[in-house]
């Protein structure tokens, strides 16, 4: 069973790096992290998708999604367990995989505070901690 979890008030601001650590489900598709107001105001959909081998990136206003990043470097796989680092700057988001490589997605909106986080589908939380 997908392990869901969904905050309403990070306080995340330009400066902030959110740890994660959790065990990926040997049978998932794939899991999601957002970043953003709400559900409906996503500044960060960082998407890693098993079947397609591809970590895809985006941004959602009022509800509709914008133009996907895809970056086909996928350091990781079902079964394992990754850290993720997801630091945010005035101007953009910096993801830090587990081997170091790092996905790049622009903070489209200009938010200065997140405060809505939610991780979805297969992705078991270990640690969670902001700094």
């Amino acid at each position: 069973m997908p392990g869901n979890i969904e905050i309403l008030n990070l306080n995340m601001k330009p400066g902030n790096t959110l740890k994660v650590k959790g065990k990926i489900f040997a049978d998932t598709v794939g899991f999601s992290i957002n970043l953003g107001y709400s559900s409906r105001d996503l500044a960060l959909h960082f998407n890693p998708r098993f079947n397609e081998s591809v970590i895809v990136c985006n941004s959602k206003c009022s509800d509709c999604w914008q133009a996907e990043h895809r970056d086909r470097h996928l350091p990781f796989f079902r079964g394992c367990t990754v850290k993720f680092f997801i630091e945010m700057l005035s101007d953009k988001f910096r993801v830090k995989l587990p081997d170091g490589h790092e996905v790049c997605f622009p903070n489209r909106h200009g938010y200065h505070n997140i405060n809505y986080i939610s991780i979805v589908g297969g992705l078991k939380i270990i640690s969670f901690k902001m700094t």
